[in-house]
């Protein structure tokens, strides 16, 4: 089976894109683990189908399977993807709606250069408990401090002072706990100052990933509701950086950029 892809990047986070009506299967999860697989396939973050939609709150409507096949709700640098895929197509003017599975969000596209665009993107409402703000999470190594908060999608924040040299197991453990019975997204946010802080990323279903859209909003979140930072507040990560404001909702700014695309030979 041929199923043609665009390849993009949210500051390093790849997906690959795919019409819904160019794939005629019924195990979705398993051509995602298929043409994500860095070696034997294309390799990517995560593989989203995009369907436009004729409806007048909407523009397309996506959606995301993982690197491990699993389907998450939403993904900040993915959406700005598949917007920038719809205004290479002649989507008009500068607004895109696009419904995910943590409802629909609207992109204001900033500036473009070829096929490389800045987007603002309305993530939506934060949603926290103040009870988990200062949450102490029992792990193997010792109970940790965490921040959670909800993006869209679940996130698990630990602020420290100094990325700890096994922060990829930490965030495995923390993926993986009983405590998230959906497993959830984990960020280790050094506070740099008021309105700057610097992220790591480890992704439910993915692993380590150079950046992170709804990361970055959860970790300026944390970094807000701590007291630590407040609002507009610079994500610096491993891809480059992230602009995050929180007024009555939470607008996160980051580019998107196409750089190909190609055909994947996927064998049942």
């Amino acid at each position: 089976m041929e199923i043609p892809f665009t390849k993009a990047h949210g500051a390093g986070n790849d997906f690959l894109l795919t019409w819904t009506d160019r794939v005629n299967a019924s195990d979705l999860p398993a051509i995602a683990r298929a043409i994500c697989q860095r070696h034997t396939g294309i390799g990517a973050d995560g593989w989203m189908l995009i369907r436009r939609a004729k409806a007048m709150d909407r523009d397309a409507t996506i959606r995301l399977f993982n690197a491990d096949g699993s389907e998450p709700e939403i993904s900040g640098n993915g959406t700005r993807c598949a917007a920038a895929l719809l205004i290479s197509e002649e989507h008009p003017g500068e607004h895109v709606r696009i419904a995910t599975g943590a409802g629909i969000k609207e992109l204001r596209l900033m500036r473009r250069h070829g096929l490389n665009f800045i987007f603002e993107m309305d993530m939506g409402k934060p949603v926290w408990n103040p009870d988990q703000v200062r949450f102490s999470l029992p792990l193997k190594r010792g109970p940790r401090e965490v921040t959670l908060v909800n993006v869209g999608n679940p996130q698990c924040a630990i602020v420290v002072d100094k990325l700890p040299e096994e922060w990829r197991e930490i965030g495995a453990e923390i993926e993986s706990h009983a405590f998230f019975p959906n497993r959830t997204n984990v960020s280790f946010v050094r506070v740099l100052d008021r309105h700057t802080i610097d992220v790591r990323f480890y992704e439910r279903g993915v692993g380590e990933t150079m950046s992170s859209g709804t990361g970055s909003t959860g970790a300026a979140v944390t970094g807000i509701l701590r007291g630590a930072a407040e609002s507009p507040v610079r994500v610096v990560t491993p891809a480059g950086d992230l602009q995050f404001r929180w007024e009555d909702s939470a607008y996160l700014t980051g580019p998107a950029a196409i750089v190909g695309t190609g055909v994947f030979h996927w064998e049942p």
